[in-house]
């Protein structure tokens, strides 16, 4: 390390937290800290170890700044965003490019060196008499081929608290490894603050650059835009495993059980709003992951972790009638850090908690009250949509046994979900891998609804529920998935699930419960145990084995003229989402691979013809 580094730490750090740095053994890491040390200039600087002692006095730090307050449960706090810094921030996250680094037109970028001259200036001197905590930890188990290290800096003890809970500690790790750990880095500064929020908004930035593996995030607080592990992570993640040949995805990870209490894990990859997070808390089944997962190939067979361990959900319609675990754990004493909610009396309130709200309390546009409006006119909801909770997985009752195996746990079934009113149907399965990547992982689409992105029914394309989060042009990332099991012999099955298809009167033809019926009928695919009926667009379920599962999962009798409506193929539908998918590649994939459009051209000339046949709408039964 430099000389002018090491009194630079010993001026910031006490004798304590010096110690622990120094006895990391990296002069990498060191300079590393420095340079950041001295450019943002703190007035203090907190090393974290893994010890218990470090983390309570992050925990006690957040209150004592009023970043947190505390609840009237022990162990609750909550936290509030600014009233314009409540979501992730799309038009300033940006990769730093060269001119030999090309992502496609639809990534935002800037140049490498006009982004790093711009961050390196709003993060001069921005902790200015602050603490700087400096954070250890690890994506993915401890000391697991799928562990990727990490280093976070930020002057947020709300940011750090929420680290903890959300991934695991490392510095023993580093200290052990000493200068042979790589680590991806992450700077984070809330800025100058009013009111113990980020003031300075228009100057909010989040900077990835691949080069150096770090990332950038200066004048933000919602964790979405700061907690460096979660999806700021994924970007650089997908970047290194493009490199190395494994995969790095926006997927849940769950184990269901089979007949003789099998267990078969499972992956899915689902847009917001579409019912990802209901779908791994499902009731009867394991919950291993609801947000990131590492996937890699070991022994002939496709192996997945979860990124995290802890969840950052979003609160709302978490009631106790269809959440009742989450339910349970934030309304009994633990650790929870709640987010841009409803406060009254140390009682917090959320939209579709299945509680009246008061008529007035504290929520992230300070004091709040009934038919209270913003500057533009406009009415201020009790709790914000996209507000959040914080909590270890490890509270769950029904969370995954495996959940920190190195080992990771065997993927026998990949689920993608988007939420389509006309077009699939509540379940398919592809009819092989490559099949399964283009006409379903990479053709995802899914309506926008009227209560959170203002116009419903638009249909947005988000390949594999993964398209804010590509570090990589979108045919290259298609290519490393159908690579990716060249070499297996028995591949993961893919399906595709719709819970929101429409009938004629627009009424939902699927309940919420039944989820659970198809992630069963899945699972027995999985193991060859029920046989299917093919369909061009993939293996359609058979009705007497779903009408026995309903029984059985449900205690329900299912009609079959419930199965007709929710199988019946939607031929013009169903045609004129490929003609959309392929004009989407065609005008905005350059790279795509040639297989693509030979396998959506296949499977609309065979909905074409089945057409001829039986005309537009097509009982199963007809196959």
């Amino acid at each position: 390390m430099e000389e002018k580094h090491v009194e630079l730490l010993k001026t910031k750090c006490d004798e304590e937290n010096y110690k622990k740095l120094m006895e990391l053994n990296n002069p990498v890491l060191h300079n590393f800290i420095a340079k950041y040390v001295e450019l943002c200039n703190p007035l203090s600087v907190f090393v974290r170890t893994d010890s218990l002692e470090d983390t309570r006095y992050i925990r006690d730090k957040a209150r004592k700044l009023e970043e947190e307050t505390q609840l009237l449960i022990d162990g609750h706090t909550v936290h509030f965003d600014g009233y314009f810094d409540q979501a992730r921030d799309k038009e300033n996250t940006k990769f730093l490019v060269t001119k030999d680094l090309s992502l496609g037109p639809d990534i935002n970028s800037i140049d490498r060196q006009v982004g790093l001259v711009e961050i390196q200036d709003l993060l001069k001197s921005i902790m200015d008499g602050k603490e700087m905590f400096i954070l250890f930890l690890c994506l993915g188990p401890i000391n697991s081929d799928f562990s990727i290290y990490a280093v976070q800096i930020t002057d947020s003890c709300y940011v750090a608290h929420s680290e903890d809970i959300l991934f695991r500690p490392a510095y023993q790790v580093f200290k052990r490894k000493g200068p042979d750990i790589e680590f991806f880095k992450y700077v984070h500064s809330a800025g100058e603050l009013e009111g113990n929020v980020s003031k300075n908004i228009d100057k909010r930035r989040v900077y990835i650059d691949f080069a150096e593996n770090i990332v950038y995030s200066v004048n933000t607080q919602y964790a979405g835009n700061t907690v460096g592990l979660k999806k700021l992570s994924l970007r650089l993640a997908i970047r290194k495993a493009d490199k190395e040949g494994w995969l790095a995805e926006h997927m849940f990870v769950m184990g269901v059980y089979g007949p003789d209490e099998r267990k078969t894990h499972f992956t899915g990859a689902f847009p917001s709003f579409c019912g990802k997070t209901s779908t791994c808390m499902v009731r009867g089944e394991n919950i291993l992951g609801d947000d990131i997962a590492y996937l890699r190939k070991r022994r002939g067979k496709v192996f997945a972790v979860n990124v995290e361990r802890g969840i950052f959900g979003i609160i709302k319609d978490v009631n106790p009638e269809d959440d009742p675990l989450i339910w349970e754990i934030l309304t009994t004493p633990g650790e929870v850090i709640f987010s841009n909610i409803l406060v009254k009396d140390g009682v917090p309130y959320w939209q579709g908690d299945g509680r009246l709200p008061p008529d007035e309390g504290i929520n992230f546009s300070a004091r709040w009250f009934k038919d209270k409006i913003d500057e533009k006119g406009s009415p201020i909801p009790y709790a914000h949509p996209n507000a959040r909770y914080t909590i270890r997985l490890g509270s769950l009752k029904n969370r995954d046994p495996q959940l920190e195996d190195p080992e990771g746990v065997v993927v026998k079934g990949i689920i993608y979900g988007g939420r389509d009113s006309d077009t699939w149907p509540p379940v398919f399965e592809s009819f092989d891998w490559v099949h399964g990547v283009i006409t379903i992982a990479s053709s995802l689409e899914s309506e926008t609804t009227a209560a959170t992105l203002g116009k419903g029914g638009v249909r947005k394309f988000n390949l594999m529920a993964n398209l804010d989060f590509l570090s990589l042009p979108i045919g290259k990332y298609i290519q490393n998935h159908l690579d990716f099991v060249k070499d297996l012999e028995k591949p993961p099955l893919i399906f595709g699930v719709n819970y929101f298809l429409k009938g004629q009167n627009s009424n939902y033809l699927t309940g919420m419960q039944y989820k659970r019926v198809w992630l069963k009928w899945m699972e027995l695919r999985v193991h060859n145990d029920i046989e299917a009926i093919k369909t061009p667009i993939g293996f359609f379920p058979r009705y007497q084995d779903l009408k026995k599962l309903f029984k059985e999962v449900l205690n329900k009798d299912y009609p079959e003229e419930d199965y007709r409506k929710q199988f019946t193929l939607r031929i013009p539908e169903n045609i004129a989402k490929i003609e959309r998918i392929v004009e989407i590649y065609k005008t905005k994939v350059t790279d795509s691979p040639d297989i693509f459009f030979k396998l959506l051209q296949e499977q609309k000339q065979w909905l074409e013809k089945i057409k001829v046949q039986y005309g537009d709408y097509v009982a199963p039964t007809l196959f």
